[in-house]
């Protein structure tokens, strides 16, 4: 029989002569079994179903205790192999798993503080109440290649052709098949020049020539309406997020301040040096 086998039928009858524990006696240091001496606790085994893959933790939650206490015990056997000193990679590896624990318990205590109701409904009112939000608007175009090519085109839409097919014959722009369409967009979707021109049409008005990186445009404005504020549920994230961005932002500033910071000379290091992780065997 194999000892890997041997060690796990004896964890196994370890654990099942051990006292029944009572549910409201359970913390995160009860230990549900050993290995050689080596503890596993309730709390390992939910550090360790917190780091299962999306696609397992919907498994149910007997078949999770029992693969998870399983795979701690074989991590815990597999591990009395290698009985030395730590590698640096699994030192550097610690340190940095320490140091992002660490950080994230300090963000979620940074966000617990600013992130509240009063201050999401602060956020809310101060980006939408009151607010002028502006214009949405639903253009065509047809993008041309010279000034004189787009001139030709407005005195054709003046004349009283069709604008759509104007634009399925001339535009060189993607949404010259259909005639033009972009549908809506609001406030900052456009290159400033274009965005700059819709702005001071009225529905229903054909542009002069209208200069851009990507050519000469000739823009017909086909619709346009009031921007409503969205419903704060449906911004609700958005504005938690930003709220714990700039918190956890202010927080590392102020510290920043009031420590020392020492950057090495590293303008003769080859930053391709990351990719050499023999350095790690050392």
């Amino acid at each position: 029989m194999p000892i890997a086998t041997k060690y796990l039928m004896a964890a196994a009858i370890a654990i099942t002569s051990t006292t029944l524990f009572a549910q409201e006696d359970l913390t995160a240091d009860t230990v549900i079994a050993t290995v050689d001496g080596a503890e596993i606790t309730l709390g390992h085994m939910m550090i360790a179903r917190e780091s299962l893959p999306e696609q397992y933790q919907k498994f149910p939650d007997d078949q999770l205790f029992t693969g998870i206490l399983e795979q701690l015990i074989q991590q815990t056997i597999l591990a009395t192999i290698d009985d030395g000193p730590d590698s640096l990679r699994t030192q550097f590896t610690l340190e940095n798993d320490r140091r992002l624990m660490r950080a994230s318990n300090a963000v979620d205590a940074i966000s617990a503080e600013a992130v509240t109701e009063d201050a999401i409904q602060a956020a809310y009112q101060e980006q939408y109440d009151g607010s002028e939000l502006g214009n949405e608007f639903n253009a065509s175009h047809i993008l041309v290649e010279t000034e004189e090519s787009a001139l030709n085109i407005i005195a054709k839409a003046k004349e009283g052709t069709d604008f759509s097919k104007l634009a399925k014959e001339f535009s060189t722009g993607p949404s010259g098949p259909s005639g033009g369409q972009l549908g809506w967009f609001g406030p900052g979707m456009m290159v400033p020049p274009f965005e700059e021109a819709v702005v001071t049409m009225e529905k229903g008005q054909v542009s002069g020539p209208v200069k851009t990186n990507f050519g000469w445009h000739v823009i017909k404005l086909n619709d346009l309406r009031s921007l409503s504020a969205p419903e704060l549920e449906s911004v609700r994230q958005d504005i938690s997020a930003k709220l714990q961005r700039d918190a956890v932002a202010a927080k590392v500033t102020e510290i920043q301040s009031l420590v020392d910071i020492i950057i090495a000379d590293t303008t003769e290091i080859d930053p391709a040096v990351l990719n050499d992780t023999s350095l790690l065997l050392q």
